[in-house]
């Protein structure tokens, strides 16, 4: 009876020594895998809200040096496409005696793409004015087609007038081909350099023609919210861009955008 109940300790034993062993030798459980990376959202939208120092475009002060308020909505789609609108308040039309608007609206859609280091964008843009022309006067309302490639920092753009541009009679076909390089100077500061050519077809083309620069620095305080601050100026002639009583509208013209947006 004494030897059984030996036989039976022993061998327990032995079983819990080789289960102790069979478990150190087991291999460690397999970390867990990363997650990953959240997928591209399909549809994007985005609106931004805005107040500069004056409204320059294309070197040409549309707002005779006052403050202006600007905002715009976008929307994109994970496989390039995209459409946006943003508007702003002016001053040159009136200025000018074209019309009675005193806002801008542009209406664009297109599609972003890239091939290679090769990034591009193709689309059409709107310039809409509110306020009705005055007699004798251009529709300033104006349709553009534009390809842009960016390479590194550089962006390269060519914009085609599908219709008479910017209140200027008989001026289909005009263009603007200008180039763009963004420079990061730290994490939140980005250099940027500019140099445009307003082309002008049709009876102005000669007055009306004309190049543009600016240099601005940007700085990301984060959040959505930005400051945007330089100096642009152009070569453009003095009595075709100056309206009866105002300021000549291509001088060189420091200036200042603050600038929120919000991403859904």
């Amino acid at each position: 009876m004494k030897r059984t109940t030996l036989s039976v300790t022993i061998a327990g034993l032995l079983a819990a020594l080789a289960a102790s062993a069979s478990f150190a030798q087991a291999p460690a459980p397999a970390a867990a895998p990363a997650p990953a990376p959240a997928p591209t959202p399909e549809h994007t939208f985005s609106a931004n809200v805005g107040v500069a120092s004056s409204y320059i475009y294309r070197g040409l002060n549309q707002s005779n040096y006052k403050p202006a308020l600007q905002a715009g909505v976008d929307y994109s789609n994970a496989n390039g496409f995209y459409a946006g609108a943003w508007v702003s308040s002016i001053k040159w039309l009136k200025d000018f005696g074209i019309s009675s608007g005193n806002a801008e609206v542009d209406l664009y859609l297109g599609y972003k793409g890239s091939a290679g280091d090769i990034a591009y964008d193709v689309g059409f843009l709107r310039y809409e004015y509110t306020g009705s022309t005055a007699a004798g006067a251009t529709n300033p309302d104006t349709n553009e087609i534009y390809v842009a490639a960016t390479y590194n920092v550089v962006t390269l753009k060519y914009s085609h007038a599908i219709s008479n541009t910017f209140g200027n009679a008989s001026s289909k076909n005009s263009y603007y081909v200008d180039a763009t390089a963004a420079v990061p100077v730290m994490d939140n500061v980005t250099l940027n350099l500019h140099v445009g050519y307003q082309g002008i077809k049709g009876p102005a083309s000669g007055p009306g023609s004309y190049t543009d620069f600016k240099v601005e620095g940007v700085y990301d305080f984060g959040n959505g919210l930005t400051l945007a601050g330089g100096v642009t100026g152009t070569d453009a002639d003095k009595p075709f861009y100056t309206p009866l009583g105002k300021k000549f509208t291509g001088k060189t013209t420091p200036y200042a955008l603050l600038k929120f947006s919000k991403t859904f």
